[in-house]
């Protein structure tokens, strides 16, 4: 029935700021982006490869989601890189501080790591 994955949602507290971590930090590409003056917002669909988007919106006075502890629903954003040793120094050299330690995925003996985006989203590297 599923064929894949179209698209992840996220709502973000600042707009710029957002828009600048997922553009120009982490180098996603911009497909489109739209003001809707009725509802004060943005929506900018970037994209994630070739098959999969990531939909950035801004409403105004969006409460926080709590997430630690660990509440139910989304528990993190995921993105697969070849190499996640040049994947982490390219990260550092664009100011992220917040990556965790490199660790071992037991169950599939591949490496990852976590860092945060603006809003303290979860966002894990995970190694092809």
């Amino acid at each position: 029935m599923f064929t894949k994955l179209h698209h992840v949602a996220i709502i973000c507290s600042d707009y710029e700021r957002s828009k600048s971590f997922y553009v120009n930090t982490l180098g996603l590409h911009q497909i489109e982006e739209t003001y809707r003056e009725e509802r004060n917002s943005y929506k900018l669909d970037l994209g994630v490869g070739e098959h999969t988007r990531i939909e950035l919106f801004s409403f105004p006075n969006a409460p926080e989601r709590p997430s630690y502890p660990e509440a139910q629903g989304l528990r993190h954003l995921a993105f697969e890189v070849e190499n996640l040793d040049e994947a982490v120094s390219v990260l550092v050299s664009k100011g992220i501080n917040s990556l965790e330690e490199i660790r071992l995925d037991e169950l599939t003996n591949k490496r990852f790591t976590f860092f945060a985006d603006p809003d303290g989203l979860p966002i894990e590297l995970y190694e092809k």
